[in-house]
């Protein structure tokens, strides 16, 4: 028995498959890159639209407006073929979006100094001088010595 590392294909069609897969190469980079946006802008209409659902109650009316219609307009750009009109729409989600995190923020920012503002002003005094005390030592067990 002989075994040959020969291929059963002809060498004319070796060279024909080597010439489609470049004349192609062009059209499977554009697809390529066309299907990469196309996920990317989805998963950024959904992560948005689950904070938006999360955090209904927390989001201002205007930035909540604001975040809808560019999650609109990007769901209209995925309905087309336009590459670079869904990476437009895309981008501008994404920067529409971080108005969300802002704005949450800010209130949590707002809540936690009307919070602090409310506390007596003798109240935080000594406390905080035991809670910042660190002392640093090591359990050894002297029972067993075997």
């Amino acid at each position: 028995m002989v075994i040959t590392g020969g291929s059963a294909l002809p060498k004319e069609d070796i060279d024909r498959m080597m010439r489609e897969a470049e004349q192609y190469a062009a059209e499977d980079h554009r697809r390529r890159e066309e299907a990469e946006a196309r996920n990317q802008a989805e998963g950024l209409v959904y992560q948005t639209e689950k904070f938006l659902r999360d955090n209904s109650d927390k989001v201002p009316a205007d930035v909540k407006g604001e975040v809808e219609a560019a999650i609109a307009d990007t769901k209209t750009a995925l309905g087309g073929t336009d590459v670079e009109a869904i990476k437009t729409s895309a981008e501008k989600l994404a920067t529409t979006s971080q108005k969300l995190g802002t704005a949450l923020y800010e209130q949590a920012q707002a809540a936690q100094s009307a919070g602090d503002s409310g506390a007596p002003s003798g109240a935080d005094g000594g406390g905080a001088q035991e809670s910042d005390d660190v002392v640093d030592a090591e359990i050894v067990d002297e029972g067993k010595n075997g």
